[in-house]
């Protein structure tokens, strides 16, 4: 039997790791990049394509930033604000409101070059078409008579 020896904070340190890692992983290359809020996003596999949905009730289409870069799908805007008076008495604000950024890395499979883009109804959608050489193709099997 092994002795091993009891590190009472042991655990919490190596959550404290993963935490300071997982904050440099985000902000990628030195960046800084920061949020006020998160759309919550749907990501949808089809055969000859992913679906990418995400809630932007409220944002204007122009003031959403789609790039693509190194395999990174990166969405970014700003849901701004209505010009608000202080007679109105607000009791409980709970829209939200200000930057978003959201981080995706997609597939060798993606096909970056064709990537579009389409706003409904508060629902951006990014479809992201598969290459046309990753695709599984049907084989008939023939008799050989």
């Amino acid at each position: 039997m092994a002795i091993t020896r009891y590190e009472p904070w042991g655990l919490l340190t190596q959550l404290q790791r993963e935490l300071e890692r997982v904050r440099d992983d985000v902000g990628g290359e030195g960046s800084s990049a920061t949020a006020e809020w998160a759309p919550a996003v749907d990501i949808k596999e089809a055969s000859d394509k992913f679906i990418l949905q995400a809630d932007l009730p409220g944002v204007k289409p122009e003031d959403i930033d789609i790039s693509m870069e190194n395999g990174v799908l990166t969405i970014k805007g700003e849901k701004r604000t209505e010009a608000k008076t202080e007679q109105e008495g607000y009791k409980r604000v709970e829209r939200t409101y200000g930057s978003f950024y959201r981080r995706f890395s997609l597939p060798d499979t993606a096909n970056a070059d064709a990537i579009t883009a389409g706003s409904k109804n508060g629902v951006l959608e990014i479809v992201i078409p598969k290459r046309e050489s990753v695709q599984p193709k049907k084989i008939n099997v023939t008799t050989a008579e």
